[in-house]
């Protein structure tokens, strides 16, 4: 199973903002810069963060993002489901049911395939530890010194 980079972007933006605190909304641009990513890859991964509440978006010349609810409120399943989808990871289309490559009639099948019992319950182990795991964790997780790392020398607003 392999989760695209807009995951890690994703955790990692939420984590920032929570840093930074929600005084005031932070544009696309400042996190863009803070994390060396084209605004316009960024912007797609946030506001599918923003669909599935876990940011908060202000539109406008002064406008940005926040987190969407406390960090102890957003799982990493959270974020996984808004940036790849809800979808599970395997699909089954029951191959052995096919006729004409077992000889057999799918009658001869009727519980669920062992191969698709067994990835999803690989899926819902993975699925239940995401779950279990906030943004707060990661913020409790992060080396000492971190946050007031990222206030410092965080892209300030100029003009």
């Amino acid at each position: 199973m392999r989760m695209g980079e807009g995951v890690e972007w994703g955790l990692h933006c939420c984590v920032t903002l929570a840093w930074l605190g929600d005084d005031e909304p932070v544009p696309t641009a400042r996190l863009a810069a803070w994390f060396d990513l084209p605004p316009a890859y960024l912007t797609k991964r946030l506001q599918a963060l923003v669909k599935a509440g876990v940011l908060s978006s202000t539109p406008g010349a002064r406008g940005g993002f926040r987190l969407g609810r406390p960090p102890e409120r957003i799982t990493l399943m959270d974020v996984v489901a808004a940036i790849e989808g809800p979808d599970e990871m395997f699909r089954c289309t029951e191959i052995r049911r096919r006729p004409e490559r077992s000889g057999a009639p799918a009658r001869q099948f009727p519980q669920p395939c062992g191969v698709a019992a067994a990835v999803r319950k690989a899926e819902m182990a993975w699925r239940r530890e995401l779950a279990g795991q906030t943004v707060a964790d990661l913020l409790a997780a992060a080396p000492a010194g971190a946050a007031d790392h990222t206030r410092r020398h965080f892209p300030r607003v100029t003009g």
